[in-house]
């Protein structure tokens, strides 16, 4: 998890900082955040063991408080909370260029609709459980979440979820570069990525089990940019393109994804950054803004 961390570039977080969120108790997204805790990893037994509800619940509102209290800054000009100005000057691991990946006060107040405000959105659940599954802390765990989806993603959890749309119109564009005869046959059979990758995109692959290669397919999203998930789902199509292609309804087999193989996915991903278009690379790189 420290590893994450720093690949997130994420500085630590006071305790007290943390603690003082959780004691705000339930948040506005507090009735959302309970329809979706017991489905997080439910049928991981090592999750379950690891990591209780109210671990996952107490995460999910604190950083829904601070997303809540971030807004009204915006909107009223004031400061940003520390944890979302802090990391201002960091770096962006998003922004590495392919060639390096295949050889990284006062306001002015400002209006924002409810489809622009970063805030719980479901799914976000899915992405919050493996830093709890990792870390040896809840503020550990609540430092790299925030830091993923305010930074790396913030685009998947603005209300009108512009980012995932952005990211599944790309892994069919991707698909088509990389393998055009995969991508007429999924096309032929009215397979769109927005009809099975939704939740893939959202969650960075993190829906698909195992979570211990969950784990090990983010080392390499966090070491080299989680744009890259993007290239990782058409990998896992190219997996198993003997099957979908011999299958009459590809559709069956999409309706969930085989099991990850990070290594795998990752050799086969690799290719794809030097074989798609520049200004499609760009678009990758950006699209979770």
């Amino acid at each position: 998890m420290y590893i994450w961390l720093i690949l997130l570039n994420a500085p630590p977080l006071r305790t007290d900082v943390y603690l003082d969120l959780v004691r705000q108790g339930a948040s506005p997204a507090h009735a959302k955040i309970q329809n979706d805790t017991f489905r997080t990893f439910q049928g991981d037994p090592l999750f379950r063991r690891r990591v209780t509800q109210n671990s996952i619940t107490r995460v999910l509102n604190a950083v829904a408080w601070r997303l809540n209290d971030a807004h009204e800054a915006r909107v009223n000009g004031w400061q940003s909370p520390p944890t979302l100005s802090e990391f201002s000057g960091s770096p962006d691991t998003s922004r590495m260029s392919r060639h390096s990946f295949t050889t990284g006060a006062r306001t002015e107040p400002s209006t924002t609709n409810d489809a622009e405000q970063i805030g719980y959105v479901q799914g976000m659940n899915v992405l919050c459980g493996p830093f709890l599954y990792a870390s040896r802390s809840e503020v550990e765990a609540f430092t790299g979440f925030e830091r993923l989806i305010t930074q790396e993603c913030p685009g998947y959890v603005r209300g009108s979820m512009e980012g995932v749309h952005k990211g599944l119109a790309l892994v069919d564009r991707v698909l088509q570069v990389v393998d055009q005869k995969l991508y007429d046959h999924l096309i032929k059979h009215q397979m769109e990525a927005k009809i099975y990758a939704f939740a893939s995109v959202l969650t960075m692959s993190a829906c698909t089990p195992p979570l211990t290669e969950v784990l090990k397919l983010w080392d390499f999203l966090f070491a080299y940019g989680p744009h890259l998930n993007i290239l990782c789902i058409v990998a896992q199509l190219v997996v198993i393109r003997d099957q979908l292609l011999n299958s009459p309804s590809p559709n069956q087999i999409l309706r969930s994804l085989p099991s990850l193989h990070a290594d795998r996915i990752i050799e086969q991903a690799i290719p794809f950054a030097t074989k798609i278009p520049e200004d499609m690379y760009e678009e990758i790189v950006n699209h979770a803004k």
